[in-house]
């Protein structure tokens, strides 16, 4: 199984990206989505995730009314939309796969089985 992040750049305080993860191989379908990001010096923290089926997501405080995480099963694909961006949402954003869809538990990082390498993403005036 490959994740692919893509749709990290520079963008102004107060800007809008999405971001996109494509995975390759395994059962998308199945598959707990999730988006984590990291700073130097700091533990990968959690962001925000989203079930199997995408009826039940999940966010972190510091994001939460600001982001929203979707899938496409279709195409394979989770998306991160981030609005309101500020500099503390700069960082590495890595998208994550789980097999297991136990809700209380896809806020750590520990349940995630698959990786993708990371897109940065920015947020600079």
């Amino acid at each position: 199984v490959r994740l692919v992040e893509s749709g990290g750049r520079s963008v102004q305080p107060g800007g809008s990206l999405r971001l996109s993860c494509l995975v390759f191989g395994g059962s998308f379908s199945a598959y707990a989505m999730a988006w984590f990001r990291q700073t130097p010096g700091n533990e990968r923290e959690f962001v925000a995730t989203v079930t199997w089926n995408g009826r039940v997501t999940k966010y972190a405080d510091s994001v939460k009314g600001r982001f929203t995480i979707s899938r496409d099963s279709a195409k394979s694909t989770a998306y991160l939309q981030m609005t309101s961006l500020i500099p503390d949402d700069t960082a590495i954003y890595y998208c994550a796969a789980n097999k297991n869809n136990y809700v209380p538990d896809l806020h750590l990082k520990e349940e995630y089985e698959y990786w993708g390498q990371g897109t940065q993403v920015t947020v600079s005036s």
